[in-house]
């Protein structure tokens, strides 16, 4: 059953290092080919920094795959071994915060090099050093507290129930939900949030609202320029009653037409219920997740040399999900990129066509999002189109356009945020 899972999990890493490869290799060509979008320096330095995060990333795929291979083969063991404490519930408990630190610590060097060398030399990063350790201090706080709680609650659950997985599944649902719903709460405790000043954008914003049948819970500007210098914004809950967060830096670039459009844009997805439809989709792949590795056979984890307990069964778990998310992702891209033509259809009809694709265009440079991608990373990772497409569909054709010193794109984000509008792909 290791052999079986050691082929599975190397044939996931081949792929992502092909589309890694190819990813970079198709930018480094288009960045030397005429711009669009751009004038020809920000269109180099988009592809240059695509370039830069694509190699950045074919080195922690590598790493990840090392990982993957010493904790199967070694590490399992050699924390079991560590970490003995009394009750099953803490050993579990014990073990998953052991299994996290030593991930957080082989990962901690490319995230460093990301935030203060890439992010640092392209101008994004605004973060002090001793803001990212009072941010790391309160992030490591807020997860021992809520981590160790959810950690606690699956490992009861093992312990109690045989079908395990179904109830396992149902509780790591329902907290997904939650913290989507809680998450402006918890952004509060890293970051300010000042109500919105009175005025057309407050009213109007409020209007488009009204008119899709939601209720507003507030609308708030947040300092994100401290720590960077992109574009987003998003809003906050699942039910009708919505709160509206801008980033300052979103209100210094666009204008109030093109926020509006944007807006527009997001309520689109409230209206075609995209939102549920998203949280459908990551249920079924959390499902499909505890079904699957919860009938992990203990023969596995005795090759492995550890005894199949309730901590080391979640560490399982959390370690061959990214896999099967990786087969599921372009299934679930597929179905969001479709998602946002439509959403676009209905913003450009709130706010006007024109808006949201001068707003689109902006975007692209000031978040230097190159906008040309090899078709394989469209595959797999777009959750939004191409910038270019979206463009089209809006009925205005970029493919020869510049546009001086501002433009926009928009890849594939995170689908929830007022503006899944930057690229933000993993690979």
């Amino acid at each position: 059953m290791l052999e079986t899972i050691i082929i599975f999990y190397s044939l996931y890493t081949f792929m992502k290092l092909y589309i890694s490869v190819m990813q970079i290799g198709y930018i480094n060509e288009e960045k030397r080919k005429t711009p669009v979008l751009m004038s020809a320096e920000k269109y180099l330095v988009a592809g240059n920094y695509a370039v830069a995060n694509g190699k950045l990333g074919l080195v922690n795929t590598l790493v990840d795959y090392l990982v993957f291979i010493w904790w199967v083969f070694a590490g399992f063991a050699w924390l079991s071994s560590y970490i003995q404490v009394e009750g099953n519930i803490l050993q579990a408990v014990a073990f998953l915060f052991g299994f996290i630190v030593v991930n957080y610590i082989i990962g901690l060097p490319f995230e460093l090099y990301q935030q203060f060398k890439i992010d640092e030399d392209f101008g994004f990063n605004k973060m002090t050093p001793k803001m990212y350790v009072v941010d790391t201090l309160k992030s490591t706080l807020l997860f021992v507290v809520l981590g160790g709680a959810v950690f606690a609650l699956l490992a009861w659950i093992i312990e109690n129930y045989d079908s395990w997985w179904l109830w396992g599944f149902v509780a790591m649902f329902t907290v997904a939900v939650l913290a989507n719903v809680l998450a402006p709460t918890f952004m509060a405790l890293f970051n300010k949030f000042s109500p919105l000043e009175e005025g057309e954008l407050k009213e109007q914003i409020s209007a488009m609202m009204n008119e899709v049948g939601l209720k507003n819970d507030g609308i708030f500007v947040m300092d994100a320029s401290k720590r960077d210098s992109r574009l987003n914004a998003f809003f906050g809950g699942l039910g009708k009653s919505k709160r509206v967060v801008l980033f300052d830096t979103l209100l210094e670039k666009l204008t109030t037409k093109e926020l509006l459009a944007v807006l527009g844009h997001e309520l689109g997805h409230y209206t075609h219920g995209d939102i549920w439809k998203n949280i459908g989709l990551m249920g079924l792949l959390l499902f499909i997740a505890f079904y699957l590795f919860g009938h992990l056979p203990d023969a596995l984890f005795i090759e492995m040399g550890v005894v199949p307990e309730a901590g080391v069964k979640i560490a399982m778990l959390m370690l061959l999900l990214p896999l099967l998310s990786f087969v599921f992702t372009p299934f679930m891209s597929y179905v969001s990129r479709h998602n946002e033509y439509a959403a676009d259809e209905f913003g450009s009809a709130m706010g006007g066509k024109e808006n949201l694709v001068s707003a689109l265009m902006k975007l692209v440079t000031e978040n230097k999002s190159f906008p040309k991608s090899h078709p394989l990373v469209i595959f797999f990772y777009y959750t939004h189109p191409p910038v270019l497409e979206r463009l089209k569909e809006l009925g205005f054709d970029a493919s020869n356009t510049i546009v001086g010193e501002e433009a926009v794109e928009e890849e594939g984000l995170p689908t929830d945020g007022i503006f899944a509008l930057m690229d933000k792909n993993d690979h």
